[in-house]
């Protein structure tokens, strides 16, 4: 079997490709197939150097995947040889609250980016049966981190989202499933139809509209939205400040607009708002998106597929940051 290991830290193609023996499952593992991967903006910043806490070199990179359950160790029964399954972000946060940070892939555990994987089946749960593999190595992050960030949301709600990367579009997805209205931002005409389509009931366009905040109070007869999945961080939060409703929450997700930017404390105090902190969210958060996911059919956007072989090139392609949907390693 072929892995690939972070052997540099500080730049996107820091990769090795290494072969390995396929290793045999111990008692409550399970050894996958790997099928597919999908890449994250949190698999960037551990490839340039930057995340917190360090990363060991010689880690296999990357945090979701989806395979095939090829054999199983003793003394497990939640899978059978033949399943398709994929991984929950965090391998032993298994439900409750989050008071204590749990073990990360590739920060404490190898990653995904390997042929074949040996994992405790804790850690693991059925894949939807309408979703490919390319489709469901979407989940254990973007698709959990948008569910955790509309937590709460019903019929008559109204959220906003921002952008068109992979929290974004399952956030809009899972809003419309919900019953909330969307209203989305994005950088183009051609985005914004696809996200029309996809079932966004306005679309406002931030590089024409730099004050969107104030638009999407004339959207909403100026009360606000009840909840923004904030991905851009600092740079994009005033504008999210002054476009939620009394009493909403802003589901503070990414940085991807970068971390400057300021905003007054009095502002953000008499908006009597909630600001919420996800952090994706536990096996039981990606049962129950599976769920919705099943019962409305959902599909997961991909902007596209590389090859295992093209990894690195689906990194580079991430990194450039001009996507619609998710980036996924075919294996």
């Amino acid at each position: 079997m072929r892995a690939y290991h972070l052997e540099q830290l500080g730049k996107l193609d820091g990769l090795v490709v290494s072969e390995h023996e396929i290793p045999s499952p111990g008692v409550g593992e399970v050894l996958v197939r790997v099928r597919a991967s999908s890449i994250n903006f949190r698999d960037s910043v551990i490839a340039n150097g930057w995340y917190s806490p360090p990363v060991s070199l010689g880690r296999v990179p990357l945090s979701d995947a989806a395979g095939e359950v090829e054999a199983i160790g003793s003394d497990v029964t939640r899978f059978r040889v033949g399943d398709r399954v994929v991984n929950s972000f965090f391998p032993n946060w298994f439900g409750g609250t989050f008071n204590v940070m749990p073990q990360q892939w590739v920060v404490d555990r190898d990653g995904w980016l390997t042929e074949y994987k040996v994992v405790n089946a804790e850690a693991l749960v059925l894949m939807p049966r309408h979703l490919s593999f390319e489709e469901a190595a979407s989940l254990p992050c973007a698709g959990v981190t948008a569910w955790s960030a509309l937590a709460g949301i019903g019929p008559g709600d109204t959220v906003l989202t921002e952008g068109t990367g992979g929290v974004s579009l399952f956030a809009v997805q899972l809003a419309k499933a919900l019953g909330a209205r969307v209203i989305a931002t994005t950088s183009s005409p051609e985005k914004a139809e696809r996200l029309r389509q996809l079932g966004a009931d306005d679309v406002i366009d931030y590089r024409t509209t730099k004050d969107w905040g104030k638009q999407v109070r004339a959207l909403t007869d100026d009360r606000g939205v009840d909840r923004i999945v904030e991905v851009g961080g600092a740079a994009t939060l005033a504008q999210s400040v002054q476009a939620i409703a009394y009493g909403g929450q802003i589901s503070l997700v990414g940085i991807l607009a970068g971390v400057e930017g300021g905003i007054d404390f009095m502002t953000m105090f008499t908006t009597h708002a909630t600001f919420k902190a996800i952090v994706t969210g536990s096996r039981r958060d990606l049962e129950d998106l599976n769920r919705v996911l099943a019962q409305h059919q959902i599909r997961p956007i991909i902007d596209s597929v590389y090859d295992f072989d093209d990894a690195i090139a689906g990194l580079n392609h991430f990194a450039a940051r001009q996507l619609f949907g998710k980036v996924v390693i075919r294996h």
